[in-house]
C-alpha cells in the first residue's frame, strides 16, 4: 500500500480509464493531485493512467492506429512542468452524427407529432430537439406540417381545458345520426390509422368515449370541473356504444394490412381465406377501411354495411365514366 491507498487490480484500472476521460474533457485543465483525489489514487498512478491514453484511440483501417489524431494526446509540457492535466485531442468525441435531410424531416415530424398532445406542447425539451435537429442535417430539412389547424386547435382548447381542469362542450355529429351536444371531461387528443380523436368522460353517456375530430364542431370551454378524467380510456378498436360490428372475408396474406383492426376481431381461416368479425365505429369507418385494402376486402354481414360498401364503390367508380 502507497499513502493509504490499496493497489489497482487491472479491472478497476480499466474501469477508471472509462471513467477519465469524460472527467478530463469537462475539466477542461486539472492538476495531477486534484484528479488523483478525485479517483482515490496516488498522483504517481494518476500521471500513469494520463500517460496511457496518448497510446488510446481510434483503430485504422487495418486495425492499427495509424495517424497522431487516431490517439488522445495531452500538454505534455503542462504535465511536465506544472503537473497539470489537459487533454488536447480527443479523438472525435465532440463530433456530431449527421442526419439527412429525409432522416432529420422523419424525426421532426415524430416530434411535431408528439407536440399536438396536451400538456407537452410548451415542452423546453421539444423545442431544443426540435432546433438540434434542423441543425445537425447534412443539408435542410423540408418543412413539415404534421397536423392540419382544426385539429390544432381543438388540440389548443383541450389543453387548456387540461390546465384549467374543466370540462369542454361541442356538438357532435356522427354519420346517419341527428347532432349531439357533449360535455367531456377530455384525456387526451390522440391518432390512429391516420385519423384524429379527443379521448374523453362523456357526461351524456356517462362512460368513457373517442370521439372522431372530423364530426366535432363549436368547441369550447365550460366552467364544469373535470370528476372523471381518471377513468379508463377505451382502446382503439374498441367495441364502444353505437359501434358496427362487421362480418368480412379476405386472404390471410392480406391481415396484416387490417394492423389493430383485427386486434379485437374474431377471426376465422381455412384454405388461406380468413373470415373476420370485425368492430369499426361507423359506415364512413368501414369504408375507409375497404378503399385502404383497394378491394380484397368483402363485406359480407350485416346487409347495410354490404350495401353502404357496394354503393359507395359504386359512386366512386362512376366518377371515371
Amino acid at each position: 500500500m502507497t499513502g493509504g491507498r490499496a493497489p489497482l487490480v487491472a479491472t478497476d484500472r480499466a474501469a477508471l480509464m472509462l471513467q477519465l476521460v469524460p472527467y478530463l474533457v469537462g475539466k477542461g485543465e486539472v492538476s495531477v493531485i486534484e484528479a488523483a483525489d478525485e479517483f482515490d489514487v496516488t498522483p504517481a498512478v494518476m500521471r500513469e493512467m494520463v500517460q496511457k491514453l496518448t497510446v488510446i484511440g481510434l483503430p485504422g483501417d487495418s486495425g492499427y492506429w495509424q495517424m497522431s489524431n487516431d490517439l488522445f494526446d495531452i500538454d505534455w509540457d503542462l504535465l511536465d512542468q506544472r503537473d497539470l492535466i489537459s487533454l488536447t485531442n480527443t479523438v472525435g468525441l465532440q463530433r456530431a452524427p449527421r442526419l439527412t435531410a429525409r432522416e432529420a424531416a422523419a424525426l421532426l415530424a415524430g416530434l411535431q407529432l408528439a407536440r399536438t398532445l396536451p400538456g407537452v406542447a410548451d415542452s423546453d425539451v421539444f423545442a431544443g430537439l426540435l432546433a438540434k435537429l434542423a441543425l445537425g442535417a447534412s443539408s435542410t430539412p423540408a418543412d413539415v406540417i404534421v397536423v392540419p389547424g382544426p385539429v390544432d386547435a381543438a388540440r389548443e382548447v383541450v389543453a387548456d381545458a387540461l390546465a384549467r381542469g374543466v370540462a369542454v362542450s361541442f356538438t357532435y355529429k356522427a354519420p346517419d345520426a341527428a347532432a349531439t351536444t357533449r360535455t367531456v371531461d377530455p384525456v387526451k387528443v390522440q391518432i390512429a390509422d391516420g385519423q384524429w380523436y379527443l379521448q374523453g368522460w362523456c357526461h351524456l353517456r356517462q362512460a368513457m368515449r373517442t370521439f372522431h375530430l372530423d364530426r366535432v364542431s363549436d368547441l369550447e370551454l365550460t366552467g364544469i370541473a373535470i370528476t372523471h378524467g381518471e377513468e379508463r380510456v377505451p382502446g382503439w378498436f374498441e367495441t364502444g356504444d353505437g359501434d358496427l360490428v362487421v362480418t368480412a372475408r379476405f386472404a390471410a396474406s392480406v391481415a396484416p394490412l387490417l394492423g389493430e383492426y383485427l386486434g379485437r376481431a374474431e377471426v376465422q381461416t381455412a384454405g388461406g381465406v380468413s373470415t373476420a368479425t370485425i368492430p369499426v365505429a361507423d359506415e364512413v369507418s368501414l369504408r375507409r377501411l375497404v378503399a385502404k385494402l383497394g378491394g380484397e376486402l368483402e363485406v359480407l354481414e350485416p346487409e347495410s354495411a354490404r350495401r353502404a360498401a357496394a354503393e359507395w364503390a359504386a359512386a366512386g367508380l362512376a366518377q371515371y365514366r
